[in-house]
């Protein structure tokens, strides 16, 4: 099951912050753990070659470049290289985002506005140069990340991100319905607090620099007692993408540890 032999998958921000495992690494390194031909960008090159040497010391085919997500001639550059050397792209996998601090009044325009750019229009434009791929093929599978932040305040005054983030699910569903005749599914992965690389910068953000007390604030602010980690991010969006989900489409799967359902 949830074999993925034969596709061509791109993942969108496939590096890691930091030293361990990021989102879109052990998504990546997932999807060729499963025979995908792996495909991954980063605005880190080391980071996406990071990936892609763990990928290759496995057994599995990866092929990383640098992209800026944020620049459509960038994206559409590079899906046009990816689709002229394989011929397909089967699976798509937009994870590039970021979370800046800041309610509406204490935030610059500047950086609300790039808030948007790099949390639902990076989406958006991979989504705008892949999906005429996919639809001449016969079809095709994107997951977009996004957070619990879209769904409800978690504790950290992110204004831009949470409302990108929303924005996101929305963009997905919608492309979602537009694109089902032609057999194009798309659907969301929400990650709630996950432990991964990215907390340290979100403890300096945050909590000024506090990493112990940030990270056991998280832990506690979840039901089941602890964060997630990125392999939980992997597997939802495995699924996603996987032909055993070739009837889900224009939804999303939460990966949080039961945060919404909760009041506290």
């Amino acid at each position: 099951m949830l074999s993925l032999e034969g596709k061509v998958a791109i993942v969108m921000g496939c590096g890691s912050s930091g030293p361990g495992w990021g989102n879109g690494k052990a998504t990546a390194v997932l999807f060729a753990r499963q025979r995908a031909t792996l495909v991954g960008t980063d605005r880190n090159i080391q980071a996406a070659e990071e990936t892609a040497r763990i990928i290759a010391e496995e057994g599995g085919e990866a092929h990383v470049e640098s992209c800026d997500a944020t620049r459509g001639s960038d994206v559409e550059a590079f899906i046009r290289r990816t689709h002229a050397r394989f011929g397909r792209i089967d699976i798509l996998v937009n994870n590039v985002g970021q979370s800046e601090p800041g309610g509406p009044v204490d935030m610059a325009e500047e950086v609300w506005e790039a808030q948007f750019q790099l949390n639902a229009t990076t989406a958006f434009l991979a989504c705008k140069h892949v999906i005429p791929i996919m639809e001449r093929q016969g079809g095709g599978a994107i997951v977009n990340v996004s957070s619990v932040a879209a769904l409800r305040y978690i504790g950290k005054p992110q204004v831009g991100y949470s409302a990108a983030k929303a924005a996101l699910i929305q963009f997905t569903k919608t492309t979602a319905v537009i694109h089902a005749p032609k057999r194009v599914r798309l659907n969301c992965v929400v990650p709630g607090l996950m432990h991964t690389p990215l907390v340290n910068r979100l403890a300096d953000k945050y909590a000024a620099g506090d990493y112990d007390g940030f990270v056991q604030k998280r832990h506690d602010q979840v039901p089941m007692g602890r964060m997630g980690d990125a392999w939980d991010v992997a597997h939802a969006a495995l699924f996603l993408a996987s032909d055993e989900a070739r009837y889900v489409t224009g939804t999303e799967i939460v990966v949080d540890g039961g945060i919404t359902a909760a009041t506290r």
